[in-house]
């Protein structure tokens, strides 16, 4: 998980900076699997508005 996260070494203090640490580096990879979806989501809209817009006939 450490590697495949690019995660630090823990910084945080005691047992309860490592349960901190646990919940903030789940929250972290959610983060990054969200914006990749979020990411793909915006270049498909995107190809998909071009399209449309070289379909219209040019108004003369």
């Amino acid at each position: 998980m450490k590697t495949d996260g690019t995660l630090d070494r823990n910084w945080l203090r005691g047992t309860l900076g490592d349960a901190m640490y646990a919940v903030l580096c789940g929250a972290g990879h959610n983060l990054r699997m969200i914006l990749r979806k979020l990411r793909l989501f915006c270049a498909l809209f995107l190809v998909a508005m071009f399209l449309t817009v070289d379909q219209i006939p040019p108004v003369v």
